[in-house]
């Protein structure tokens, strides 16, 4: 009897208990696969492509697989030989479709070690996807153009209402087109720059209080080799050695795109340049970048910039966001920038039902939150949320029949919506379950435009012993919008220790009112009731830090209570003159329950009693 149990439960288990995961490990060096020679043909991509679609057709799902890439090659994608794909990506631009180069898609446990390969783009394209991912890493592995948009000039001399006389970089292509203007081209585009950023040749520092420059590049004249007049560029700043990179607003790619996926982690991954962000995540749970850079090719790059945009940027994310270890610079605008997103209520159909849309022209098309969520809504001029959440029933497309591409949403709700909600777009709605935990230490950013760091999370966020260097804005803000943007939400639960600040605020952008400002956009603040960013006494802790500044203001702070400014040390330097329009080292404007020890903040008339 005891022997047929015995047999029984063997059979059972041979039956039912899984196969357990093989380690399967490729190596793509290996002369099968056929992409060197693909590579020397331009047709690396679309061979890639066939290749990684077979890897993953044999592998068994719980599989851990690991592909190599080649030892230090050089992987050349070029925009003709991409995939063209639709895809929607927050805060760039929308025109469709995309041309993808590496697109990994539904992969788990994937490993891809690049063993320090260089992927080198042609023309405009997305160079790395990972999207419906889970547990995959991607390690030892550079990107970059070899012809970026950006297009470097040196300033040889400034002959004030006469022009400017420049001479481009020897790796730009350009042309005088056929409305003389300066026109740069490469595989599949061109554009003409009216914009740019001037950087110190020696220290790449931006130069001070220059910010964005207005450029016309018409009625040029060759004057030698690479080298033109340009009489309507008018602007005395510009002395001559002077470097400025040429662009123009257009963000269309990213450098890599994650979206939808599950515990991601990059390790050791670069990015020296991307028409857009360096890194975009959207609807991800779950990222770590361990040692992952956008920056130079070393101090001896010719180069002086780096990304389009934002070298790292998360959108509508949740659970934890790590961030140890990187090198941010030469960016054209922040090293990080943490948010969701807030939708407008533009129709309120029923007690329970609305019609809700996006806001903001680059972030669209894409999936938003999901049934089980909690809700919340926010008096949209005001910044003023309503004391109650609600929980999403149900949510689909309003304008097609797909999340992808849509602009909006049908939502229902589990419970009666406030009368007040009535619409037309004066209130926004945050999805609480798409907001992230975020811990960013470690990090060095320098020589960037705009600013350092934002953060717009409700969950615990920690900002400690990275360096922000010569950052041109302020180093940290924090926001949140319902009216430009449509980036949420608010801070809760903030830390901000341990970091060295050096000479932020040589320019002035947009939020930049101090080193650390924290400037909600709030259109009706006279009518807010009750702060949007902090809680209680502590719930934002500012301390520890060491600014090294040649200007007066420290922090700056709307629309918070439990606000602490302690233990802060700063260090007056010489290095430039003061001209920021805010002087006062502490400045509170509708604030409550926050203190400044060894400072008299300055609070502004509408303060929160």
């Amino acid at each position: 009897m005891i022997k047929h149990a015995t047999s029984f439960i063997l059979v059972f288990l041979l039956i039912f208990t899984p196969i357990s995961a093989r380690k399967v490990k490729v190596d793509l060096s290996e002369s099968k696969y056929g992409l060197e020679a693909a590579n020397r043909q331009g047709l690396l991509s679309s061979r890639l492509r066939i290749v990684l679609d077979s890897i993953h057709s044999t592998v068994n799902v719980d599989d851990e697989v690991v592909i190599l890439l080649p030892k230090k090659a050089v992987w050349q994608f070029h925009s003709t030989d991409a995939a063209q794909r639709e895809v929607y990506i927050s805060n760039h631009d929308q025109d469709q479709p995309k041309r993808t180069g590496i697109w990994l898609e539904g992969w788990k446990n994937l490993t891809i070690d690049g063993r320090g390969t260089e992927i080198l783009c042609h023309g405009r394209m997305l160079p790395l996807s990972m999207v419906g991912t889970t547990n995959c890493t991607i390690k030892n592995l550079r990107i970059d153009f070899a012809n970026p948009q950006i297009a470097q000039v040196e300033i040889v001399s400034n002959e004030g209402e006469e022009g400017i006389t420049f001479r481009a970089a020897p790796w730009v292509k350009h042309r005088i087109n056929s409305a003389g203007a300066f026109e740069v081209y490469g595989e599949g585009w061109a554009q003409t720059p009216f914009t740019g950023i001037a950087f110190e040749k020696d220290s790449r520092h931006i130069v001070y209080r220059t910010s964005d420059l207005e450029i016309n590049l018409s009625g040029l004249t060759c004057t030698g080799k690479n080298t033109y007049h340009a009489p309507n560029w008018k602007d005395e700043r510009l002395k001559p050695t002077t470097i400025v990179a040429l662009r123009s607003y257009y963000r269309p790619h990213p450098g890599i795109f994650l979206a939808d996926n599950k515990q991601t982690t990059l390790r050791k991954v670069t990015v020296h340049y991307a028409e857009g962000m360096g890194l975009i995540v959207q609807r991800q749970e779950d990222i770590t970048l361990n040692g992952f850079n956008v920056c130079l090719r070393g101090k001896d790059d010719p180069r002086y910039f780096t990304t389009q945009a934002d070298a790292t940027h998360f959108s509508q994310c949740k659970g934890k966001i790590v961030s140890i270890g990187g090198l941010y610079e030469g960016m054209m605008d922040d090293a990080i920038n943490v948010h969701g997103i807030y939708l407008k209520v533009m129709e309120r159909i029923d007690d329970r039902t609305l019609r809700l849309t996006y806001g903001h022209g680059q972030a669209w098309g894409f999936a938003w939150g999901d049934a089980g969520d909690t809700i919340r809504f926010i008096k949209s001029k005001e910044m003023q949320y309503l004391d109650n959440a609600y929980t999403l029933k149900s949510i689909r497309p309003a304008d097609q029949s797909e999340v992808k591409g849509c602009k909006e949403f049908i939502a229902t709700f589990n419970e009666r919506l406030p009368l007040e909600i009535k619409g037309e777009g004066t209130y926004g709605v945050e999805d609480m379950n798409w907001t992230p935990t975020v811990h960013f230490k470690g990090n060095t950013i320098r020589n960037n435009r705009a600013r350092g760091a934002l953060f717009s999370s409700p969950r615990r966020t920690v900002c400690e012993k990275n360096l922000f260097d010569h950052t041109s804005g302020s180093a940290i803000v924090l926001c949140g919008d319902c009216n430009g943007w449509y980036e949420s939400g608010a801070c809760y639960d903030l830390v901000i220790r341990k970091n060295k600040f050096i000479n932020a605020l040589t320019n002035l952008f947009q939020f930049t009112n101090a080193v650390i400002s924290i400037y909600p956009e709030v259109p009706a603040i006279s009518r807010q009731t009750k702060p949007l960013h902090g809680g209680k006494l502590g719930s934002i802790v500012i301390e520890k830090n060491l600014f090294d500044t040649f200007d007066t203001p420290l922090l700056y702070a709307k629309s918070v209570s439990g606000l602490r400014f302690i233990n802060n040390k700063v260090v007056k330097n010489t290095d430039y003159q003061p001209f920021h329009f805010n002087q006062e080292p502490v400045l509170f404007e509708h604030t409550a329950n926050s203190e400044a020890p060894g400072y008299q903040p300055v609070k502004l008339q509408n303060t929160v009693k």
